[in-house]
């Protein structure tokens, strides 16, 4: 490949990059008018939880519910990951009446 193909080539990946980010950024910034009220009451209960946070989804919003038990539990909540699939065959008895239930769907 020549230096004039490469540099089309990193031209074209750097606008695809571009255009990706900002269609990421839009759509966060759409999340904004979106927060409201039952927001601040998921955020209570998990400041008021006495338990764990226990996170469930499946297929991709379990990929996400994964990450964010992940993310709670390394930065001093417990929380854990419990597939929403195989929570009757026996993981629903981890969950106690202490814990509150971040359930995710798309």
């Amino acid at each position: 490949m020549n230096d004039r193909s490469k540099k089309a080539i990193s031209a074209s990946a750097l606008e695809l990059a571009r255009k990706v980010l900002a269609i990421e950024a839009d759509a966060i910034t759409g999340l904004i008018s979106r927060l409201d009220e039952r927001f601040l009451d998921a955020v209570g209960l998990i400041l008021a939880c006495r338990g764990r946070v226990v996170v469930s989804g499946v297929g991709k919003s379990g990929h996400i519910a994964r990450k964010i038990a992940s993310t709670l539990a390394s930065t001093g909540t417990p929380a854990f990951f419990v597939h929403a699939a195989e929570a009757g065959h026996g993981d629903l008895g981890m969950i106690t009446r202490d814990d509150v239930m971040l359930a995710l769907s798309n």
